[in-house]
């Protein structure tokens, strides 16, 4: 016969979805901020990228 000695399964914390949360937000604040530098470093790159990836965008949507 074998003996019920396993300890029960602990439910989730409450705290660590919120933990899960924090490090999403830290991960957007660093990348926003890597984008920041480059952009201050190649501005006219961005600026292509930015018109081109416009264009594109629109001309797919075509509002008219």
């Amino acid at each position: 016969m074998a003996s019920t000695t396993e300890k029960p399964t602990v439910p989730e914390s409450q705290t660590e979805p919120a933990m899960r949360a924090e490090v999403r937000t830290e991960t957007t604040k660093s990348a926003c901020e890597h984008f920041r530098e480059y952009a201050r470093e190649r501005p006219g790159i961005v600026a292509l990228w930015c018109f081109g990836l416009g264009f594109v965008v629109g001309w797919k949507l075509k509002l008219w």
